[in-house]
């Protein structure tokens, strides 16, 4: 498995994945589009991606604007081999190299999501519209935890 920086040419790729979850499904896979993706990879913030044989299996994607993350997702044929926790390392700890604002997230409850974010130390924070859980991470709670 090789992780790097998303480059533009993956957001085909990043569609895939993102279409092929099991939990956290988009109502609409029309609501996000290629340009969507470009804008947050590339003008909002920053992504990365999993390979194995040149195939994107896996991504994140950090909003610096709104302190979000926009996206965190593994392909269903590739869960349970890490892939997810070390986007989401990759990608925590270069938020917090620029910035130190509290991030945020949101996803369904109930969810090994839920579950996995909770398991790398993000807190409750409420509800983020009326579907999701909000949760938050620090920048001195992402010290500690590392």
């Amino acid at each position: 498995m090789i992780f790097r920086e998303t480059h533009i040419d993956d957001i085909k790729q990043i569609q895939v994945v993102r279409n092929a979850v099991k939990e956290n499904r988009l109502s609409n896979p029309a609501l996000i589009t290629d340009a969507d993706c470009e804008a947050y990879l590339f003008n909002r913030g920053k992504g990365w991606v999993c390979l194995t044989n040149n195939v994107v299996v896996g991504f994140s994607i950090v909003d610096l604007k709104d302190h979000n993350i926009w996206a965190l997702f593994v392909h269903p044929d590739f869960e349970k081999r890490g892939i997810g926790k070390r986007l989401h390392d990759i990608m925590l700890d270069w938020y917090f190299e620029h910035n130190k604002e509290k991030i945020w997230l949101g996803t369904s409850p109930e969810t090994r999501a839920a579950k996995f974010y909770e398991m790398q130390g993000w807190k409750e924070a409420g509800m983020h519209g009326t579907k999701e859980i909000k949760f938050e991470m620090s920048y001195e709670e992402w010290l500690n935890r590392r």
